[in-house]
C-alpha cells in the first residue's frame, strides 16, 4: 500500500494555471496520470508528507511565495518533494529566490513556455481583456502600464510559437495604429533571444510560416454586426457565460458547457442558423425513427448510454438555435438587412446604396430596437461613410436619446477609426477580394476583412509595403520560389511548405467569432496551410462597446501580471 502511494501526486495550480489546465484537460486526465488532488497553491492546505508535488505555477512572486511556503524546513514541509514547471521564464530575483530557500526539497524545476489559452483547436487567446484599455486609452498613452502589457503580451505570443515550435517571420499592418508595430518589434526580439537561449543553446532558423499582428480598428464591422452563423449569433443574442448555456427541459433548469469535447457543437457552430436547425431536426427524426422498429429498439438498448447522451447534446443545440430564433425573428431580422446594406454598400440585388441615411432611419425610429441595437446600426453608417459631420452625430445622439452612452461611438477614435470629418484619424478603405461567385445568405453577405488577410497571405499578395516583415530577413514565404543552397532544392522545399505550413493571426484588443470561424474555413480551403488565430480576449458586440465607452475615463487598476 505505501508504493502505491508514492505513485500518486497532488498538483499545486494558481489562478492562471487553473484555468488554463481545465480548458486542456479533465479531473479524469489528471487520474490517469496518478494526480490524485488539485489544490491552489495560494490557500493553506493540510500537509500530505508522503506525497510528491507538482507545481504547476506562474512565475509571479505570490505563486513562487506560495511554494517556498510549502517547504520552510525540512521537518514541516508540505509534501515529500516538489517537481516546478512555469508556464514561461522565471525571473533571476524570483528563481534566486527559490535557490536559497527550498532548493533541497526541488527535484526538477523547468520551464515550459506555455503562458497562453487554447481556447479551441485553432483558437488560442492570453486571457488580458485589460489590455484593450491598456492599448488604446488615452490616458495610458507613453505609460509604463502600456509598456508591461506590451511586454507581458509578447512574452505569451513567444510561448505560443515555442509550443507549436515556430519561429514565424513576423509581420503587421503598417498604419494607422503604431500598437501592432510596436508589438510585432517586441514579439520579433523575444522570438530572437528564445531561440538563442533554449534547451540546445542554438540559434533556430525561421520556420515557413508567418505571424502577423493587427490591431482592433483594422476592422470595426465585423465587431458590431449581428452575425447569423450559431456561435457568433448564441453569443450574441444569449445570456451564455464561461461557456455554459442555462436552458429548461424535463420541467428542470439545466446547464450545458459548449466545447471541443461536443462533437456535435464543433460540427454545426460555424453553419448557418438555418441549417443549424435543419441539421438538428433531421438527427432527431432519425433516432425517433429508428425506435419504431423493434431491432432499432434492441440496437438502442444496446447502446443506451451513448444514446441519451447524443440525444441530450441535440436537445441543448436545439434548445439554443430555437432561442437565437425566436430573438431573430422579434427584433434581429428586421436590422440585418439594414446593417449589411450599410457594411457593403450594396444591396441584396448588388446595388450601390446610394442614400445611407435612408437606410439608417427605420432602425433608429423603430421603438422595439434597444439602445444597443442602435448604436450599432449608427457606428455602422458611420463606418461606411469613413465618418460624419460633428453636426449630423450630435443629431443622431439626442434623437435617438443615446447621450449617456454616446462614449461608444465617439470613441473609436482612439481605434484611429474616423468617427467625425473634423478628426486627424484618417483611414483610407481596405480594397476587398471580390466574392460574388460565392453563395452567401442575402442576410449574411459580410466577410470579415481579417479572412481576406490570411488568404492573401498563404497566396503571398501582401503587399510587403503595407505589411512589413520586423526582422531583416524575411521568411520563404515571399514568393520567389528563391532557397539557399543550404535548404532543400526547390522542389522538395516547396513540399515541405505545403504540408508544414502556419498562418497565425493575432487581434490586439479582443477577436470575434466571426473572425475565429474564418480561421477554419481558410485552413479547410489552403489545405497546405492551417490558420490560427488569437487575441487577448474573446470579443461579443455588446462587451466590446462597453469597452469602447470605458477608454477615456480614469482606471485604478490595470491587469498586469505580478511582478
Amino acid at each position: 500500500m505505501r508504493n502505491r502511494n508514492q505513485r500518486y501526486k497532488v498538483i499545486l495550480l494558481d489562478d492562471y494555471t487553473t484555468k488554463l489546465l481545465s480548458l486542456c484537460c479533465k479531473m479524469t486526465d489528471l487520474l490517469a496520470e496518478g494526480i490524485t488532488v488539485v489544490e491552489n497553491v495560494y490557500k493553506n492546505r493540510e500537509p500530505v508528507p508522503h506525497m510528491k508535488a507538482i507545481y504547476f505555477i506562474t512565475p509571479t512572486k505570490k505563486s513562487v511565495d506560495g511554494l517556498i511556503d510549502d517547504f520552510i524546513s525540512k521537518s514541516s514541509s508540505r509534501y515529500k518533494a516538489a517537481y516546478v514547471y512555469f508556464t514561461d521564464t522565471c525571473p533571476d530575483n524570483l528563481f534566486n529566490k527559490i535557490k536559497s530557500s527550498c532548493a533541497r526539497s526541488i527535484r526538477r524545476c523547468k520551464e515550459i513556455s506555455i503562458s497562453f489559452f487554447p481556447y479551441e483547436s485553432q483558437v488560442f487567446t492570453l486571457n488580458v481583456p485589460d489590455a484593450f484599455y491598456c492599448c488604446y486609452s488615452p490616458t495610458l498613452e507613453n505609460s509604463k502600464d502600456k509598456d508591461a502589457v506590451m511586454e507581458a503580451m509578447a512574452e505569451q505570443i513567444v510561448t505560443l510559437c515555442a509550443t507549436l515550435e515556430e519561429n514565424p517571420g513576423v509581420r503587421c499592418k503598417s498604419t494607422p495604429s503604431d500598437n501592432a508595430s510596436r508589438l510585432a518589434q517586441l514579439v520579433e526580439k523575444k522570438l530572437e533571444n528564445y531561440y538563442k537561449t533554449d534547451e540546445q543553446s542554438q540559434i533556430k532558423a525561421k520556420t515557413h510560416s508567418q505571424l502577423i499582428i493587427i490591431d482592433r480598428g483594422f476592422d470595426p464591422v465585423s465587431t458590431v454586426l449581428h452575425e447569423l452563423t450559431f456561435q457568433a449569433m448564441a453569443y450574441d443574442l444569449l445570456p451564455i457565460e464561461n461557456e455554459t448555456y442555462k436552458y429548461k427541459a424535463d420541467g428542470k433548469d439545466k446547464e450545458a458547457i459548449l466545447e471541443e469535447d461536443d462533437e456535435l457543437w464543433v460540427k454545426i457552430r460555424h453553419k448557418h442558423i438555418a441549417d443549424v436547425i435543419e441539421y438538428v431536426f433531421e438527427l432527431m427524426s432519425s433516432i425517433v425513427s429508428l425506435q419504431l422498429t423493434l431491432s432499432g429498439l434492441a440496437h438502442l438498448m444496446k447502446k443506451m448510454p451513448q444514446y441519451r447522451k447524443e440525444i441530450t447534446r441535440q436537445v441543448v443545440h436545439l434548445n439554443i438555435a430555437e432561442d437565437c430564433m425566436s430573438k431573430f425573428k422579434a427584433n434581429i431580422e428586421r436590422l440585418c438587412k439594414t446593417e449589411q446594406d450599410l457594411a457593403l454598400g450594396t444591396d441584396a440585388e448588388g446595388q450601390k446604396v446610394k442614400d445611407t441615411m435612408r437606410v439608417l432611419l427605420p432602425v433608429l425610429l423603430n421603438k422595439s430596437h434597444d439602445s444597443y441595437d442602435k448604436i450599432r446600426a449608427i457606428l455602422l453608417y458611420i463606418f461606411s461613410t469613413n465618418g460624419t459631420t460633428e453636426e449630423n452625430l450630435d443629431k443622431l445622439i439626442q434623437n435617438v436619446q443615446i447621450e449617456s452612452d454616446s462614449d461608444m461611438i465617439r470613441n473609436w477614435e482612439y481605434l484611429h477609426v474616423p468617427i467625425t470629418n473634423s478628426s486627424a484619424v484618417q483611414q483610407q478603405k481596405q480594397p476587398r477580394r471580390d466574392r460574388s461567385s460565392e453563395e452567401t445568405f442575402q442576410l449574411s453577405r459580410w466577410t470579415p476583412l481579417i479572412k481576406d488577410v490570411m488568404e492573401d497571405a498563404i497566396e503571398n499578395k501582401l503587399d510587403s509595403k503595407e505589411w512589413p516583415y520586423c526582422s531583416q530577413c524575411p521568411p520563404t514565404w515571399n514568393g520567389s520560389g528563391i532557397v539557399s543552397a543550404r535548404q532543400k532544392p526547390k522542389g522538395s522545399y516547396q513540399d515541405e511548405r505545403r504540408s508544414n505550413a502556419r498562418l497565425i493571426i493575432f487581434v490586439i484588443g479582443g477577436i470575434t467569432y466571426s473572425e475565429m470561424r474564418s480561421a477554419y474555413e481558410v485552413s479547410q480551403t489552403y489545405k497546405s496551410c492551417e490558420v490560427i488565430v488569437g487575441s487577448t480576449h474573446i470579443l461579443t458586440p455588446r462587451r466590446l462597446l462597453d469597452e469602447v465607452k470605458s477608454l477615456n475615463k480614469p482606471k485604478d487598476t490595470v491587469c498586469i501580471k505580478d511582478e
